[in-house]
């Protein structure tokens, strides 16, 4: 059984930056028993934590494509959990995944693993403010039926621009874990903005699609299961042009539609 094990460093008087390394079995991402109970005592210490980082590792064994993915899906496996435990996560929180390419351990099942970064933070009201229970994207795709549309949400780009901001990562993530658990599943990416009353710029929304879509044929999911294309603002859920921001926002977007199971 594979322990867990916290390194402190005091940043500041009101945080502590506090680490937490989560082991794996061979060739395995999903969380062990021991793993999630592990998680468990830590989460019922009942502390102010927010994840600032998550960094996914590998025993040497396999080539470097391989383990690259599969440390992206430890860190997925551990993202997920914390979610679903409504573990405050950073909003830029840094997702990596190092593959084998760090400096190994001799005792290999430490190689196994995903670090964790977090902060606990000492509030001068001991009594926390209660929070939603958080949306799992897996949880929702497991429940949407064939023509169903998704919104990506924190899928978030630089103005006029298919650039990912740095805050979309775990989304991206989350998207490609899902589509590795559900081989039949297959998508079409929307992408959609907002603001463009004269439509010049439905390019950006197609460019936007096809940033998603080529991130997840980088990490080898078949381009047989997906389509993209852009919708400008032929489908707003506001009419255009908005009356506020939060209109805008809602209309920036990007979706995906369940095309076959």
């Amino acid at each position: 059984m594979f322990r867990l094990f916290f390194l402190l460093f005091f940043c500041c008087p009101l945080y502590a930056q506090q680490k937490l390394d989560v082991y794996f079995d061979f060739d395995k991402y999903d969380l062990n028993a021991q793993a999630i109970q592990n998680l468990n005592s830590w989460i019922a210490e009942g502390k102010a934590y927010k994840v600032t980082k998550l960094y996914g590792f590998c025993d040497w064994k396999g080539s470097n494509g391989y383990n690259d993915t599969l440390a992206l899906r430890r860190v997925h496996a551990v993202y997920d959990y914390l979610k679903q435990q409504n573990i405050s996560v950073e909003k830029n929180i840094e997702i990596r995944g190092f593959g084998e390419d760090f400096k190994q351990s001799p005792r290999q099942e430490e190689n196994r693993r995903v670090t964790l970064f977090y902060e606990v933070e000492h509030p001068q009201n001991p009594t926390p403010a209660m929070e939603p229970p958080a949306v799992v994207l897996k949880d929702v795709v497991a429940q949407a039926k064939v023509g169903d549309r998704i919104a990506l949400k924190q899928i978030l780009f630089h103005n006029h621009s298919a650039k990912f901001m740095p805050e979309s990562e775990p989304v991206l993530l989350e998207l490609l874990c899902v589509m590795e658990e559900n081989p039949t599943l297959k998508i079409e990416i929307q992408g959609h903005i907002c603001c463009d009353t004269e439509n010049r710029y439905t390019y950006i929304s197609e460019a936007r699609a096809r940033a998603v879509y080529t991130y997840l044929l980088r990490y080898k999911i078949d381009r047989k299961r997906m389509t993209y294309k852009g919708y400008g603002t032929q489908q707003p859920l506001f009419p255009i042009p908005e009356r506020n921001a939060q209109e805008e926002a809602a209309n920036r977007r990007v979706e995906i539609r369940i095309l076959a199971r």
